[in-house]
């Protein structure tokens, strides 16, 4: 099914409204890090996951 324009805007906009980003950068001493994090296959449902454990046990 096409989405319309209009559609195509609204998304957008709920975007830039609603959702958050983060970036991490992954120096070379780091690779094992990296290397763990590419063998994930959802690797944002991983973090997540991680981030929900710690907030947990943290209280």
């Amino acid at each position: 099914m096409a989405v319309s324009d209009a559609q195509k805007r609204a998304n957008e906009r709920y975007r830039k409204a609603s959702v958050r980003q983060a970036t991490v950068r992954f120096y070379p001493s780091e690779s094992d890090l990296w290397e763990w994090l590419q063998s994930q296959q959802n690797k944002a449902g991983y973090l997540k996951e991680l981030i929900r454990r710690d907030m947990e046990s943290r209280g």
